[in-house]
């Protein structure tokens, strides 16, 4: 069948559920997101087009009666909005950014834990036109200052985690205009975000933005230098959201979903917000300020959420418990991604619960890209098939689309037309954008084989990215954490197997002379140290060796390559004994 006529099948389904009231992107809109034009509505805005949408039907009786975001704070605390509450609040936040002075386009990092007000920011940001930077409260000062320069925030909405850092580097952010905390108590410079929301008014004005208009940033981590900027549109983000609708999750109106993610990580707005929204679902969100599995298991015991997201890390720590003292009586589907779900994690979670876990592959830069539906046959090592516009590949090392069973590159077709979801490019950086693409194909960074019905394998990264518990590590950035020690001379940086963790941070050092008969497991001990303290706690080395010298090229480049490799054959050949 003609993707057109997917779509308009498409389009008829939705009106039909939606008892004939159709969504501001109407169907004639929405046909015309066709696989060969691209062609999108001229404008969007999530919240305008969704949360509004959904305010109205509750209103009308349209939709099952419940929450849209539910969040618990395991202290006894909770809060529970409907999407008239959320239509209502994220309108006063916008407001409180309007009033406030900023304007379309500013940019406005936002470093919160999972609190409701990360949910209100961003669908504030989005009515008010403005660009929101997620950021990680695990980030010190050093990564702060990084992503408030290169980024030129005018703004940044942040907790009591971050505060101390940023104004010690706000001086250094001559673009930094605007302090605002989301906090029970108040602090000099800042302005205190809950008291304005409290008296904004509930009525504004939504931007009508471009649907190819910048709605957020993503920094994400290469295999060299500093994280990259990833630009993501309103059709990106959202008119994707909608694509992928029924064919993912395929949440229903009354579905609870909880999505057990940093609100950094662009998993976290695709599952918390878009896709559930998108449906009119309710989000489940848990402070969860440290991970513990106890409290998870307890959550899921407790509460009706009968969809549960998270990375296999999450799967593997809770298999560590005895499931058998837990009953999860709503609980019906489970999803997971963000890193490679071994198959025995798989068999001994549904011998121990009967469910199935469903795996979903993607990055920053492509959000949802392959998944395995509630629908389709689950493949063991399998990621599922490509989402119906994206036309995902094995290609080889001159862009060539390789046959059913073939190692190579897996890319996603994005010549003659970029596909509705690929994000805008690596902002000031046309070059490196540029630099991904081989032949008609944006390269995922991942070798990978593409089976005779379609499912795609994941073999491992191509590049030195290091994803540890769906964390991804860029090597330099923990090399160059270590090189500020006076103890390290040289250093090299790899992922290293981990049967938990799926990888970890490893780290080769070449020591200074003064520190050559340094008591190893004491300094090991204080680099560890080192690196929490001038970087994000996760990305810490977790496994350390002192060398003597470190492989190179003719030229003295490190060969990580080879260190990598040394580590994995390493691993095979213990499993194998």
């Amino acid at each position: 069948m003609h993707w057109l006529q997917k779509l308009q099948g498409l389009c008829i389904l939705w009106r039909t559920q939606m008892s004939n009231h159709t969504v501001r992107i109407h169907s004639r809109q929405l046909a015309s997101l066709q696989w060969g034009h691209q062609e999108v509505p001229a404008k969007f805005n999530f919240a305008s087009d969704v949360i509004d949408h959904w305010a109205h039907m509750e209103k009308a009786g349209k939709r099952p009666p419940g929450p849209a975001l539910w969040w618990v704070s395991g202290d006894g605390d909770e809060v529970m909005w409907n999407f008239s509450h959320l239509s209502e609040l994220s309108q006063q936040a916008a407001n409180v950014f309007s009033s406030a002075g900023l304007q379309r386009g500013d940019r406005v990092a936002v470093v919160l834990p999972r609190l409701p007000e990360w949910w209100l920011v961003t669908l504030g940001c989005m009515r008010a036109g403005l660009v929101f930077i997620p950021g990680t409260v695990q980030m010190k000062a050093k990564d702060i200052l990084y992503r408030l320069q290169v980024s030129k925030a005018t703004a940044i909405v942040a907790g009591d985690e971050v505060t101390q850092a940023v104004d010690t580097v706000a001086p250094d952010c001559p673009s930094l205009k605007m302090k605002l905390l989301v906090s029970e108590k108040s602090r000099d410079g800042w302005l205190d975000f809950k008291t304005l929301l409290s008296k904004a008014s509930t009525t504004h004005s939504c931007v009508e933005t471009g649907s190819q208009e910048a709605a957020a940033i993503y920094f994400t981590s290469g295999t060299s230098g500093l994280p990259k900027m990833v630009e993501h549109s309103h059709s990106s983000l959202g008119i994707k959201a909608k694509m992928d609708a029924g064919k993912w999750t395929d949440l229903q109106a009354s579905d609870i979903m909880w999505t057990i993610s940093d609100t950094a990580w662009v998993l976290n707005i695709v599952a918390s917000l878009l896709e559930p929204w998108t449906s009119g679902a309710c989000t489940f969100i848990h402070l969860l300020p440290k991970f513990d599995p106890l409290v998870i298991l307890k959550v899921l015991s407790s509460y009706p959420i009968n969809n549960i997201l998270g990375a296999p890390i999450i799967y593997r720590m809770l298999l560590l418990e005895d499931l058998s003292s837990y009953k999860f009586p709503h609980l019906k589907h489970c999803f997971s991604g963000g890193d490679a779900l071994l198959p025995n994690t798989l068999e001994d979670w549904r011998a121990q619960t009967g469910l199935d876990i469903r795996e979903f592959y993607g990055q920053t830069e492509t959000g949802l890209t392959c998944r395995i539906s509630k629908t389709m046959k689950i493949k063991p090592g399998y990621v599922g098939t490509a989402i119906p516009h994206y036309d995902v590949q094995v290609i080889d090392d001159k862009g060539n689309v390789l046959p059913p069973g073939t190692e190579g590159d897996i890319g996603i077709r994005v010549k003659p037309v970029k596909p509705i979801g690929i994000f805008s490019g690596y902002v000031d950086n046309l070059e490196m954008t540029q630099s991904n693409i081989r032949g008609d194909f944006w390269l995922m960074g991942d070798r990978g084989i593409k089976d005779q019905d379609g499912y795609f394998q994941c073999l491992g990264r191509s590049d030195d990215v290091i994803n540890s518990s769906g964390y991804r590590i860029g090597p330099s950035e923990v090399e160059n954490a270590l090189m500020e020690h006076p103890a390290v001379a040289e250093t090299a940086v790899v992922s290293s197997p981990d049967p938990i963790r799926g990888e970890v941070v490893k780290a080769f050092v070449v020591l200074a002379p003064q520190f050559l008969f340094s008591d190893p497991e004491e300094l090991t001990k204080e680099l560890q140290q080192h690196v929490k303290s001038v970087t994000a706690p996760y990305k810490y080395p977790r496994k350390m060796e002192f060398v003597l010298d470190l492989p190179k090229t003719i030229t003295g480049k490190v060969q990580r390559a080879k260190l990598r490799d040394k580590e994995w054959k390493n691993s095979r050949r213990v499993r194998a004994q």
